[in-house]
């Protein structure tokens, strides 16, 4: 290639030269898109093995008095056991089920956020694929933490308050 195909130095433009960082109209709105979901408490959360007996982790559930657990395979997320779960695939086959392990009827590969989202991508999950509780990583794709609407209603309130 010959020099005379680059552009000397003074013919460059920087293209962010006149760039203007984008005005919202409220702080909530700021806040959902420029915010992390880090913002959002996401702590504590209770992760189980995926060969937790499901009479194990529905115990769990009622103990803890919490709707959703992690369920955790060297140090991957690899699913979710909720209320809704044992509502849906448990209750009917209780006696069945008790002594299988929580992997068999669990919500398998759920989706999930990065800790780096911004909480309007937390939301979308939650309104748009219908999950209530929605799992959080870090970059290296560990479990940090979970999002419920609980949380969620929490952050957005310190706008409106």
């Amino acid at each position: 290639m010959s020099d005379s195909q680059f552009p000397s130095p003074e013919d460059f433009q920087d293209p962010l030269e006149n760039y203007e960082p984008k005005t919202y109209e409220d702080p909530l709105e700021q806040a959902l898109a420029e915010e992390t979901v880090s913002a959002i408490r996401h702590e504590p959360y209770v992760r189980i093995p995926p060969d937790t007996p499901v009479q194990a982790a529905v115990e769990k559930l009622a103990g803890l008095h919490v709707a959703c657990l992690l369920v955790e395979q060297e140090g991957k997320l690899v699913g979710v056991f909720s209320d809704r779960d044992v509502l849906s695939r448990v209750a009917e086959e209780y006696d069945q089920l008790k002594d299988q392990p929580v992997s068999e009827v669990m919500t398998n590969n759920p989706i999930y956020v990065y800790e780096t989202d911004s909480p309007a991508a937390a939301l979308a999950v939650m309104a748009v694929a219908g999950y209530r509780h929605v799992p959080v990583l870090n970059l290296d794709d560990q479990l940090v933490g979970i999002v419920s609407p609980q949380r969620v209603t929490a952050f957005l309130h310190r706008y409106f308050a």
